[in-house]
C-alpha cells in the first residue's frame, strides 16, 4: 500500500525544479526573478576587460600556487599529478569566461575539479563570488560548503599528513568570496532600485507637469470664455439692434454707439488681461489689471444686459453681500453671466428671471430661467463654443457646490446653483 499521495512528490519535484533553475543561463531567467539582479544583455567592452582580468589573475595565481606545491619538499608531486593539476586548473580558468551566463554550473565545476587541482583554487573562488552576485544566497552557500571537503580530499590526494589544517583557511576564503559577491549583488540591487525610483519619479513629474499644463489651459480657456463671450454677445446684440432699427432718433443712435464702444473697450481690456496671463513667465505672476467681479457687480451685469434690449426680471436678496468671499462672488457672477449670454444667443426676446439669495453660513442660491424661444429667430444665432455650461459645472464642482441645468417640467430652461458660504 502506498503512502503519502501526490503532494510530497509534487513538493519534491518543485524543490528539484527550483534548484535546476539555478543552473539555467542568466539570460533565460525572467527579469522579475529574485535571482536576476540585472537584465543581462550583450557583453560590453567593460565585461570583456573584467573577464579577461579575472582569467589572467586566476591563471597567474593558480600557476604560482602550483609552483609552490611542486616545490614542497615534504610532499613531492608526481609528474602525473602535476599534469592533472595543471590541466584541471586550465579548465577552471577557462570556464570563468562563462561565469556570467552559467554562474552555478561554472562554480560547481571549479569546486569539483579543485579536488585534483590546486591551481584552480583562485578560479574557484572567483566563480563562487560570481555565483553570489548572480544567484540567491542558497546556491552560493552550497558551493561554499563544498569547498571544505573538496580541499580535504585534495590534501589527501597530494599525500599530506596534516589534512585537517586546510579546513580553516579554505572555509575563510570561501566565506570571504561569498560575502564579497553578496555585497556586490546587494549594491547592484540597490542601484537598480534607485534607478527605477528615479525613472518613476521622473515619469510622475512629467505626468504632474502635463496635468498642470492641461489644468492651466482649461482655466485660461474658461476665463476667456467667461470674460469675452458675454461682452462679444452684447456687442453683437447692440449692432443687431442698430441694424434693424433704421428710424431711431439721432440721440438714441449715439447712445447705442457709445454703448457699443464701451462694451468693446471692456472686452479689449479683459482680452489684454487674459493674454497677459498667457505670456507671463513661470513663477512671475503679474497682477490682473481688470478687477475681478463680485456679488455687488451682479446688478450692474443685469443692467448691461437690459440695455442691450433683453428682458430680465431681477431680484437679489443677499445678507452681507459686501463681505462675501471673492471666489464666491466671482462664481455667482459667472453663473449669471453665462446664463444671460446663452439666453441672448438662443432665446432672444424671452423674459428671463434672475434670482440670487443667500446669507453667511446659509449658502448662496443662484437661479436663472427663461421660457423657450417662440418661432424662428429673425437674426442669425450667435456662434458658441458649446463648453459654457461645462465650464460652469467645473467651476461649481471646484467650489464644492451643486449645479443643475436643463428644461424643467414647464419647459423653461433653468440654471440653478447652490454654493457653500
Amino acid at each position: 500500500m502506498l503512502h503519502g499521495g501526490p503532494e510530497p512528490y509534487a513538493r519534491s519535484m518543485s524543490w528539484l525544479a527550483s534548484w535546476w533553475a539555478q543552473t539555467a543561463p542568466t539570460a533565460m531567467l525572467a527579469p522579475s526573478d529574485s535571482a536576476h539582479p540585472d537584465t543581462e544583455g550583450p557583453r560590453t567592452a567593460r565585461d570583456w576587460s573584467v573577464d579577461a582580468g579575472a582569467f589572467v589573475i586566476a591563471a597567474a595565481l593558480g600557476a604560482l600556487i602550483l609552483r609552490v606545491t611542486v616545490d614542497d619538499a615534504a610532499n613531492r608531486m608526481t609528474s602525473e599529478q602535476v599534469a592533472i593539476d595543471a590541466a584541471f586548473g586550465a579548465l577552471c580558468c577557462t570556464s570563468l569566461w562563462w561565469r556570467r551566463r552559467w554562474p552555478f554550473g561554472v562554480a560547481l565545476v571549479c569546486v569539483l575539479l579543485g579536488v585534483f587541482s590546486t591551481s584552480g583554487t583562485v578560479a574557484g573562488l572567483l566563480a563562487l563570488s560570481s555565483l553570489a552576485v548572480h544567484r540567491p544566497v542558497r546556491p552560493a552557500l552550497l558551493v561554499a560548503a563544498l569547498f571544505v571537503p573538496c580541499a580535504v580530499v585534495c590534501s589527501i590526494w597530494l599525500g599530506r599528513t596534516t589534512t585537517w589544517s586546510v579546513m580553516l583557511p579554505t572555509a575563510a576564503l570561501a566565506a570571504a568570496a561569498t560575502a564579497w559577491g553578496m555585497f556586490v549583488r546587494a549594491r547592484r540591487q540597490l542601484l537598480s532600485t534607485l534607478r527605477d525610483r528615479a525613472r518613476r519619479a521622473e515619469a510622475d513629474q512629467l505626468v504632474r507637469a502635463e496635468s498642470a499644463r492641461l489644468a492651466e489651459r482649461t482655466r485660461i480657456a474658461r476665463e476667456m470664455h467667461d470674460v469675452l463671450a458675454h461682452r462679444i454677445s452684447l456687442v453683437a446684440l447692440h449692432a443687431g439692434g442698430l441694424e434693424v432699427a433704421l428710424d431711431l432718433p439721432p440721440g438714441q443712435v449715439r447712445e447705442s454707439a457709445a454703448l457699443l464702444r464701451l462694451t468693446a473697450h471692456q472686452a479689449l481690456e479683459e482680452l489684454r488681461d487674459v493674454i497677459g496671463v498667457l505670456r507671463e513667465e513661470p513663477g512671475q505672476e503679474r497682477p490682473s489689471t481688470v478687477p475681478q467681479p463680485t456679488l455687488a457687480d451682479i446688478p450692474r451685469l443685469v443692467e448691461e444686459t437690459r440695455r442691450s434690449g433683453a428682458k430680465v426680471d431681477f431680484e437679489m436678496r443677499v445678507d452681507g453681500a459686501a463681505a462675501a468671499p471673492g471666489p464666491l462672488g466671482r462664481d455667482a457672477y459667472r453663473i449669471v453671466q453665462e446664463a444671460l449670454t446663452n439666453i441672448s444667443k438662443h432665446a432672444r426676446g424671452t423674459q428671463a428671471q434672475v434670482r440670487v439669495a443667500g446669507a453667511p453660513n446659509g449658502g448662496l442660491h443662484v437661479s436663472v430661467r427663461n421660457p423657450p424661444a417662440l418661432g424662428a429667430p429673425d437674426r442669425p444665432v450667435l456662434p458658441g463654443s458649446g463648453t459654457g455650461l461645462l465650464g460652469l459645472q467645473e467651476r461649481v464642482t471646484l467650489a464644492r457646490g451643486v449645479l443643475v441645468h436643463g428644461p424643467n417640467a414647464s419647459g423653461d430652461f433653468v440654471v440653478e446653483a447652490d454654493l457653500p458660504w
